[in-house]
């Protein structure tokens, strides 16, 4: 079995590859963490050898953000292209399980790279309701990550960075979620996954009945 988590960030993705992983076997492709080791000499260049990628990329406010968001952007579609190219091959992975841990801006890759993707694994969307855009929001201001936010974002006058971005949020997640669902196989209800006694089997089970119902 070949899957996708797709999903906002907080969404869970990469809790449950993991769990797929270390329950199931199967092999995870972390696409946090390949980006960053391409953007590795970007970092290192600006000076700060521990700086983080979210650090590197700063918030939509900061003066240099545009630049670096699509630097950002083009080493994940290389990312993705890798990976998609990785799982059409016929050598000896084949017949493994994979699971793609995305980036919750992957939905950005391109239409042509998301059909791919589409084709070579069941895309499964993990939920976020709309009454948990607020904690998303904070998660994103207390630990920062790297965040897409393709123009969505727009300080007004006399608005600070802080209003601006509870004003914005709304919108980008609004925007997102159509996306998502544009690309997903199957979704994955937000307060399922987090039931008590919910496990990996149970994502699974939801995917195989989805698949093939």
């Amino acid at each position: 079995m070949k899957l996708s988590l797709i999903g906002m960030a907080g969404s869970g993705k990469s809790y449950w590859s993991c769990k797929l992983a270390q329950h199931y076997g199967f092999k995870r492709l972390w696409c946090d963490d390949m980006i960053a080791e391409k953007l590795a000499p970007e970092l290192k260049a600006c000076g700060y050898n521990r700086m983080t990628v979210a650090q590197w990329m700063g918030f939509p406010y900061e003066t240099h953000y545009k630049e670096r968001e699509e630097k950002y952007l083009a080493c994940e579609r290389e990312v993705m292209m890798e990976i998609i190219d990785q799982l059409e091959s016929k050598g000896n992975e084949a017949e493994q399980d994979i699971v793609v841990d995305t980036t919750g801006s992957v939905i950005y890759a391109g239409d042509a790279l998301l059909r791919r993707l589409g084709q070579c694994t069941t895309v499964v969307l993990l939920s976020t309701p709309p009454e948990v855009q607020k904690q998303l929001l904070e998660d994103y201001l207390s630990h920062p990550h790297p965040m897409v936010w393709r123009n969505m974002f727009e300080q007004r006058p006399h608005e600070s960075p802080l209003e601006a971005l509870q004003r914005c949020y709304p919108h980008l997640f609004k925007s997102r979620e159509v996306l998502y669902k544009k690309y997903a196989h199957v979704t994955i209800d937000y307060y399922e996954l987090r039931q008590k006694g919910f496990t990996a089997k149970n994502l699974l089970e939801q995917v195989h009945q989805a698949k093939y119902r």
